[in-house]
């Protein structure tokens, strides 16, 4: 492969798109120009994830792409059911059967994975993929130590014997904040706090030194406080090791802690993404508009928060065009027939046709999604 991974326009056109872009999109800057340069650790392409039932065929994720530069962390936002999670189990390939990638490319390091056989993606899993589950209990055998599970980890996966992996494990608990390491080794995961139980589950993410970590909500279960800590430890760790890191997450305070990029998801698609700064302070398409606008702000006090009207539809009933149109207070005929793909928007893509550069609909005031945003 080259430093750049090609990938197939809808037109049949060849491009290609470095760390941090998705065809034109503006980078974080965060992300200097030699950053830029280097071949994406992660880099999704027109992602279709499909599930065959006996009434049809639902389509979980449609037309997903984006890359993930080494050293970012890139959050991906939405409502449950949005398709994050499943984005995540689909790259990995932990899909439920009989769900399956029906098209789209996803290559990591330059090289493609979609199309290996489940005993040739094996490997690739702790290696060059590390996973953070939502609860850390349930992530540890409570049969074994955590220096047990450490260190059959590291001896799988590298070429190290049972001292040297014993030594690894100590200088990971020790990289994540574990106190008295070497008296944790032999204890079990029972006998540690969710904070810490949450730091062991990073150590073993980070055990085969993988390119590539999925955080799937890794700090749901824990206090506000402790989710700050293992937030910063874990960005901290990733620019240490360089590591591209996908953070799963409904919540945009997380996000903004934390991510380099935000990706915000509705009905299994991709509608927006761009440096987090920038979807946060100047959000582009309605529906992120709409999550800020349900966020209690500081500088003012509030009887209700805002809530978007309508719900998540259901995978086999996702309406024509745009998806979000029956809740978008400024859905007009064309939101109703024609969906639109990621256009320039802001500092980064919207799928908005409010961004067309042809035939832009009424452009967005900065209030009117706190106007129109449904009261509970």
């Amino acid at each position: 492969m080259t430093s750049s991974t090609p990938s197939s326009d809808k037109k049949g056109a060849v491009t290609h798109a470095g760390p941090g872009e998705q065809s034109g999109q503006s980078p974080s800057h965060k992300f200097d120009d030699a950053t830029l340069q280097q071949e994406p650790v992660l880099s999704v392409r027109h992602m279709r994830v499909e599930f065959p039932t006996r009434h049809g065929t639902l389509v979980a994720l449609d037309d997903v792409s984006f890359d993930i530069a080494p050293g970012e962390v890139l959050g991906v936002v939405g409502e449950s059911g949005a398709g994050k999670s499943m984005t995540g189990n689909a790259v990995i390939q932990l899909l439920e059967p009989p769900g399956r990638i029906a098209e789209g490319e996803v290559y990591l390091s330059g090289k493609r994975i979609d199309t290996r056989a489940e005993e040739d993606f094996v490997p690739l899993r702790g290696r060059h993929i590390g996973m953070i589950f939502q609860d850390p209990l349930t992530s540890l055998n409570p049969l074994f130590s955590i220096g047990d599970q450490l260190i059959e980890t590291i001896r799988t996966h590298l070429p190290m014997n049972e001292k040297q992996a014993r030594e690894e494990a100590l200088k990971l608990l020790r990289e994540v904040g574990i106190p008295a390491a070497e008296e944790r080794l032999n204890s079990y995961p029972h006998q540690f706090s969710g904070g810490m139980r949450q730091r062991v589950v990073i150590a073993l993410a980070l055990a085969a030194r993988p390119e590539f970590i999925i955080a799937d909500e890794p700090t749901t279960a824990l206090d506000v406080s402790v989710q700050a800590q293992i937030l910063a430890l874990l960005k901290r760790l990733c620019a240490d090791h360089g590591t591209a890191v996908m953070l799963v997450t409904h919540d945009m305070g997380v996000i903004a802690e934390t991510a380099d990029r935000v990706a915000v998801m509705y009905a299994g698609r991709l509608i927006e993404i761009g440096p987090v700064e920038e979807v946060i302070r100047s959000p582009q398409h309605p529906y992120t508009r709409g999550l800020m606008a349900s966020i209690p702000g500081i500088e003012k006090s509030l009887h209700r928060l805002y809530q978007i009207e309508g719900s998540m539809p259901r995978l086999a009933a996702i309406p024509p065009g745009c998806a979000f149109n029956p809740r978008c207070p400024h859905a007009q005929e064309r939101c109703r027939s024609e969906r639109p793909d990621l256009m320039p928007a802001g500092a980064g893509r919207a799928a908005c046709w409010l961004h067309d550069p042809v035939d832009p609909l009424p452009r967005l005031d900065e209030n009117d999604t706190q106007e129109h945003a449904h009261v509970r």
